[in-house]
């Protein structure tokens, strides 16, 4: 995307509607949480260089409700991470999802896995925590959020941000990540990996992660899990063995839901006991 064009992209980007077109056809078992009780749809965020689109889920009546950031995977801020926003409205949170990518493309419109990694490959972790920080910003300025509750969840690439946004905020309460990746290279992009913070991190977070996840090896968690012992952040790590990969993605075929069920209850106790 040239320079020029950039700023005027980024606000007349709109949030993507239904599935992204890399995942169809989408898997019988999709859950789908109505809005009834919620105000929920998009909204835009103002960020340093203009504003991005999100999704917003939260109980249609009261304030001072807790705050938690939903992160993408890497299809962007699609039905699903949608419904996972209402999802955690019904239980009386202010849920919200930007979409972090937007300014390096619009993943929706690509059918090709291959070309939305080039896209994703592009976003600089330093502009995803400084949306992120926006995005608090918003929820507790401008839409009855509480700054004293904010939590975090992501799934795969949204689950390596939980762990990166929880070291970046102090202020965070408690994140769990889902299946997200935990080494990799040092890049000018992605400088850190969540295995480089671990034993420096407060913020407790709770890693969920599949024993059959063919792209996150389990001798990576395990160093994770090691790496963590070294901190106060009393973090804990879950690895369920028969899971694979994207496990909690009751859209797509890898869906498993026992194990999906299981970390969303863990879920809500973890944010329970950390008061989010």
């Amino acid at each position: 995307m040239k320079e020029i064009s950039r700023r005027q992209f980024i606000t007349t980007a709109t949030l993507t509607t239904g599935f992204v077109i890399a995942v169809q056809p989408v898997f019988a078992k999709v859950i789908t949480t109505d809005n009834k009780g919620l105000t929920a749809g998009a909204v835009k965020i103002p960020v340093k260089d203009g504003e991005i689109p999100a999704y917003r889920a939260v109980p249609a009546t009261g304030s001072n409700f807790p705050v938690v950031l939903v992160i993408q995977e890497i299809f962007g801020v699609h039905e699903h991470i949608q419904d996972v926003c209402r999802r955690f409205a019904k239980l009386g949170y202010l849920a919200i999802a930007p979409e972090l990518f937007v300014r390096q493309g619009d993943v929706s419109k690509l059918s090709n896995i291959d070309e939305i990694r080039q896209v994703v490959a592009q976003v600089p972790d330093v502009q995803v925590l400084s949306d992120l920080d926006a995005t608090v910003n918003w929820a507790v300025k401008s839409a009855k959020g509480n700054a004293k509750r904010v939590g975090i969840t992501g799934f795969c690439w949204g689950g390596r941000i939980t762990w990166l946004y929880a070291a970046h905020n102090p202020q965070v309460k408690a994140g769990v990540a889902w299946y997200g990746r935990l080494v990799g290279n040092s890049t000018e992009l992605t400088p850190k990996n969540p295995i480089d913070i671990a034993s420096t991190l407060k913020v407790p977070v709770l890693g969920l992660y599949g024993g059959k996840d063919t792209g996150i090896p389990v001798d990576t968690v395990e160093q994770m899990r090691d790496r963590l012992k070294s901190s106060s952040s009393k973090s804990q790590i879950i690895i369920y063995p028969d899971a694979p990969h994207a496990f909690f993605a009751d859209y797509r075929p890898s869906y498993r839901e026992k194990e999906a069920k299981e970390g969303w209850k863990k879920l809500q106790a973890w944010f329970k006991k950390y008061g989010v």
